[in-house]
């Protein structure tokens, strides 16, 4: 099972290969096997992709914005037929399973370039500002080159999350994927140069931890987006900030689901179970601490762990499979860790907890894992596992599980089940997070904004918000008449 790029970078419409960088081997997680080889970027890739971009972006934004949009278009619609060959090279390059990353994953990065491309010509407009004779108007103007990062659960996806509103906004990008899942952005490159776009307004190089910083730092970079781990978003926000660039942070989680005794219960389980379980639980908004009113907790558990007993493990490319590897073995072993200590300070396994047996070989699976009797003060409950672990904990009083749910350092997300909605939005109001449901849970379309507080980051991803941080007004005051001095 093979998945060779033609090279590692993609710089300036061509691929590029630098074979003085550290090799990358690129894993399938279901296996271990090595499916590519890289290179990550020598510092010569990354003078050599900036140099691209900012080249390009002149030409670039001096396109109007439909023309621009048309062209993201374009690619959102290659990108569709091509659904299928994408999301198998997803499955290899992360371990979903193809049933999710079919529906899930080059959908959702297509969904963004057709939304920016739509909404392109009218996004970008200033306002104009009476003043008496005088006038004043603004306009809406592109950062110049920006720097995305990316994470290994949604590799398509952010990558296209990121270029899409930067691109349409009249900047060119730098991407650089993670190491653990490099393939995928080298074909939205691709494709977006098939689609029409100028060489060198969207690069892909590759990289590791020593990569990074030359990207931040370098002196031609206007802005960093970043998906990653807080410790990872405070490096960057503090080198960014040392050269005032500016700075998009989607970060991690330990968000809150809270069930109350009115609500439907098998809605709240399934949402509960999507909320920990999908993508074998590597989601960054995943509701992790699920907060059951005593009053349907033994219900609520007894079905739960029905449900739960019943995914279906296996090789991620049948699509009969429901739940795949994690994406490494390190990542399995972090999430085994997490477990034990779920054991050891006193939680109840209600099920799973470790390796499953209907697999062979060296994958890295693991048990969808629920915890019960979870209490605030547990590790399990404090600190993000990134794996298929559900803590459960019991409350009685909605004031006291607002207080709770928002005792967290993290604040990306949350939800709220029941059937009274004035509660519902009662509760939402008051919670700590910067995206949160009702009677859903991680349903994340284009056309809304996405994004966290407090250490889960800052600014927002998708939705026209997401063009406020890709570019930044400039104001033109038109004076009409002479000028006055008093001297």
């Amino acid at each position: 099972m093979k998945a060779q790029p033609k090279a590692s970078h993609f710089i300036d419409g061509a691929y590029v290969e630098d074979t003085a960088g550290t090799v990358i081997e690129s894993l399938y997680p279901a296996t271990g096997e090595v499916i590519a080889r890289l290179h990550a970027a020598t510092p010569a890739i990354v003078e050599q992709a900036i140099a691209s971009a900012k080249r390009a972006q002149k030409e670039w934004a001096a396109l109007s914005p439909m023309a621009r949009g048309r062209i993201l278009k374009n690619a959102a619609a290659i990108m569709r037929i091509r659904n299928r060959e994408l999301s198998e090279l997803e499955t290899l390059d992360t371990g979903k399973p193809i049933q999710e990353t079919i529906v899930a994953d080059p959908t959702s990065g297509a969904d963004a370039l057709e939304f920016f491309g739509g909404i392109a010509p009218s996004a970008m407009n200033g306002s104009q500002i009476p003043l008496g004779s005088d006038w004043a108007y603004t306009k809406r103007v592109p950062l110049g080159v920006v720097v995305g990062i990316g994470a290994w659960n949604y590799p398509q996806q952010i990558a296209c999350w990121k270029a899409a509103p930067a691109l349409v906004a009249g900047n060119a990008m730098v991407f650089k994927p993670s190491e653990m899942t490099p393939l995928g952005a080298l074909k939205i490159a691709e494709i977006l140069i098939e689609a029409g776009l100028p060489k060198g307004v969207f690069n892909v190089i590759q990289g590791d931890r020593d990569t990074g910083p030359l990207l931040v730092n370098h002196p031609d970079v206007a802005k960093v987006s970043l998906t990653g781990s807080v410790p990872t978003g405070r490096k960057v926000a503090a080198a960014a900030a040392g050269n005032l660039k500016h700075v998009t942070m989607e970060l991690g989680g330990k968000s809150p689901i809270i069930v109350f005794d009115d609500a439907d219960l098998d809605s709240a389980i399934g949402g509960a179970m999507l909320g920990n379980f999908y993508s074998t639980g590597q989601v960054c908004s995943n509701g992790t601490r699920v907060f059951v009113h005593s009053a349907i907790k033994t219900e609520f558990l007894k079905r739960l762990k029905a449900r739960t007993e019943k995914i279906l493990i296996g090789d991620p490319t049948d699509e009969a499979t429901q739940m795949g590897p994690m994406v490494s073995f390190a990542q399995r072993e972090k999430v085994l860790g997490y477990i034990e200590k779920g054991r050891a300070e006193g939680a109840t396994l209600l099920t799973g907890g470790g390796i499953p047996n209907t697999v062979s070989g060296e994958g890295y699976y693991v048990q969808p894992t629920v915890f019960a009797d979870v209490t605030d003060g547990m590790t399990i409950a404090r600190e993000e596992i990134f794996g298929p672990v559900m803590c459960v904990l019991d409350f009685d009083d909605e004031s006291d599980v607002i207080a709770r749910a928002n005792d967290t350092e993290f604040g990306l997300a949350g939800g709220v089940f029941t059937a009274d909605m004035a509660r519902a939005h009662r509760v939402v109001d008051q919670l700590e997070a910067g995206t949160l449901w009702i009677n859903t849970y991680n349903l994340c379309p284009v056309e809304m904004p996405f994004g966290g507080s407090k250490q889960s980051g800052f600014g927002r991803e998708n939705s026209e918000a997401a063009l406020e941080h890709y570019s930044e007004l400039k104001t033109i005051y038109v004076g009409m008449g002479r000028v006055e001095a008093p001297y």
